[in-house]
C-alpha cells in the first residue's frame, strides 16, 4: 500500500504539466485549426482574402483544392486552399 502511494505521488507533477501542457498549447491550436478550416470551407465569390505570401486578393470562383483569386483588375491566378491566411472582414478592407 505504501509503494502505491509513493508511484501516485511521482506522477502527479508530470500529470499536472501534462494538463497544463493540454490546456495552454494543445486546446488552442486545435480550435484555431478548426475555426480555419471553417472559414476556408465558407469561402465564397465576391469575398477578401489574404494569402501566406501577404497578399489581398478577391475570390472570382472557388473549386475543389484551388481558388481563382483576382489580384488586380487583369490578373488572375489559381491558389491553393492550403494557402489562404484569412477572410478580410467587410470593416477591416482598409487595415
Amino acid at each position: 500500500m505504501e509503494q502505491q502511494g509513493s508511484i501516485i505521488g511521482s506522477l502527479m507533477p508530470l500529470l499536472i504539466l501534462f494538463a497544463i501542457f493540454y490546456f495552454l498549447i494543445i486546446r488552442p491550436q486545435n480550435k484555431q485549426r478548426k475555426e480555419h478550416a471553417e472559414m476556408l470551407a465558407g469561402l465564397q465569390k465576391g469575398d477578401k482574402i489574404i494569402t501566406n505570401g501577404g497578399l489581398i486578393a478577391t475570390i472570382v470562383k472557388p473549386e475543389e483544392d484551388f481558388i481563382k483569386i483576382k489580384l488586380n483588375d487583369e490578373t488572375i491566378v489559381k491558389l491553393d486552399r492550403a494557402f489562404v491566411a484569412k477572410k478580410v472582414e467587410a470593416g477591416n478592407e482598409n487595415a
